[in-house]
């Protein structure tokens, strides 16, 4: 069974192996440590794991109007163009999944950005039309493909001090880890109507209760109890096994998804299987963009149109930073100084990622930090990239089947492998307080914003903050402080804008 190894560790790889050909030599198959059937397991688990955002995506841009009314997709009423965001949301991820495997090497997939699709519809399109919006994010990606083809995105992450780095991947840890157990509603949010200042509580009230969260236990036992036994396919052998249990479960029960009416309903998606199970895909989204929209616009204007891009740039620059970097340690292919392999070419994958969701209407597409739970299943190359965007692609034609799939059976890998990756939290030299605030920082306002930039943001503004107090503001690297000054713009984004408004 593969094993989580340290960011320090990356040097000590095994004895080199002679240069295989074909598939083996191509990926890098027996060099990583991997063979063909870790990667096409770590492929599928990393869809399973993943294609929870087929279904979210619309959900997200679907039922917001934008300011003249109308909805994505064309359509007149909320949901209405739900068929074609899920199918454009799949294409996308798979075709740029695809090209991270092939071009990058690297055990990375792509999605649809959460918080950025957020972002796009309740703060941009809602200023402007959704053809705007999305122009916005085709001009962002373009401005961070220019920042990778520079070099400048890689000079930013070669100045950042390596315990970060390690802090950002403990952070993404207890991320995921968090995103595992709210997905699964073992930890909500209080209702408003309890006025009280705790934001969260154990289940829909304080307890846990209902057949979605014991299937999602059920599944978490099962995979820790599998792994630590070391059984080959541990993460996705629970994720079958629970999915079949969650079906049964529903047929029986017919539980329903999760409202204000019904908190023990499944979480995100209900698991059955009705109706057509295969059809034609709708790609009305794509290509509906207006690329200088929003600069005209009555709701927005020049200037924050600007701010706007900034923000996406910040929040889609720094994400994937973090994300590349924890799945490198995670698989342990980082270097000395905690750089994956072929960084310059995810980057530039990444970059094209958000044109491409522009483009196509379904908001930016980024890394995904879900990948690590293929990772922990013992993918290391790109071939497992591409094992999972052909199943987003595949997923265009049998939308019903992936949504099939509850979170309550595919998030238990988030949980494990957030453990995974907190383990290395011994890197961080805890006595060094120059260090270890900012690190504190990054590390536990990752999961209590729900933000990876948040995270990051906190850590670089309170480093550079902390080395000036001390009087050592010259071992600050100059792009460290370039970074952490527009952190502290894209924190003061809400009075900046309404200055300029």
């Amino acid at each position: 069974m593969p094993h989580c190894r340290f960011v320090t560790e990356q040097t000590q790889t095994a004895p080199q192996r002679p240069q295989a050909g074909g598939l083996d030599g191509f990926f890098k198959i027996s060099q990583r440590g991997s063979t063909v059937g870790r990667e096409v397991r770590g492929g599928l688990v990393t869809f399973l794991t993943m294609a929870y955002i087929i279904v979210l995506n619309p959900l997200i841009l679907g039922f917001v109007p934008d300011s003249t009314g109308a909805f994505l997709g064309g359509g007149a009423e909320p949901g209405s163009g739900i068929p074609a965001i899920a199918a454009g949301t799949a294409l996308v991820a798979g075709v740029l999944t695809i090209a991270m495997g092939g071009f990058a090497n690297f055990p990375l997939a792509l999605a649809t950005g959460l918080g950025l699709n957020a972002f796009v519809a309740n703060t941009i399109a809602r200023q402007s039309t959704w053809e705007a919006a999305m122009g916005l994010v085709v001009l962002e990606g373009i401005v961070i493909l220019l920042l990778v083809l520079t070099g400048f995105r890689k000079a930013v992450f070669h100045a950042v001090p390596q315990q970060l780095k390690v802090a950002i991947s403990v952070g993404i840890g207890l991320f995921i880890a968090l995103i595992g157990f709210v997905d699964a509603r073992v930890v909500t949010r209080i209702p408003d109507a309890f006025q009280t200042t705790v934001p969260v509580q154990l289940g829909a009230d304080g307890h846990l209760g209902g057949w979605p969260v014991l299937v999602f236990c059920l599944g978490l036992a099962l995979m820790i109890a599998l792994w630590v036994r070391k059984v080959r396919g541990a993460i996705l052998i629970s994720i079958l096994v629970t999915t079949v249990v969650a079906v049964v479960v529903e047929a029986i029960a017919e539980l329903g998804a999760a409202s204000g009416d019904n908190p023990t309903g499944w979480s995100l998606s209900v698991p059955t299987l009705s109706g057509d199970i295969v059809g034609l895909p709708s790609f009305d989204t794509l290509g509906e963009v207006d690329l200088f929209g929003a600069f005209g616009s009555a709701g927005t204007g020049v200037l924050a149109a600007l701010l706007l891009v900034f923000s996406l740039l910040l929040a889609d620059f720094f994400d994937t930073m973090g994300t590349m970097t924890a799945i490198g340690a995670e698989a342990g292919l980082n270097d000395e100084e905690g750089t994956p392999p072929n960084a310059q070419r995810i980057l530039v994958v990444d970059s094209v990622a958000a044109i491409a969701g522009g483009a196509a209407g379904v908001s930016s597409n980024t890394s995904y930090i879900e990948s690590a739970s293929g990772v922990g299943e013992g993918a290391r190359t790109g071939l497992a990239s591409i094992v999972t965007g052909a199943l987003f692609l595949l997923a265009t034609f049998f939308t019903p089947l992936v949504a099939a799939i509850p979170s309550e059976a595919a998030v238990p890998a988030l949980v494990l492998v957030g453990f995974l990756m907190m383990q290395q939290v011994t890197e961080i030299d805890w006595r060094d307080l120059e260090v270890a605030i900012p690190a504190f920082l990054t590390v536990v306002l990752m999961p209590f914003t729900y933000s990876i930039s948040v995270g990051i943001g906190a850590g670089f503004v309170a480093y550079v903050f902390i080395k000036v107090v001390v009087g050592k503001a010259r071992e600050v690297h100059p792009i460290m402080w370039v970074v952490a000054a527009l952190f502290v713009v894209y924190f003061a984004y809400t009075p900046i804008s309404g200055w300029l408004s």
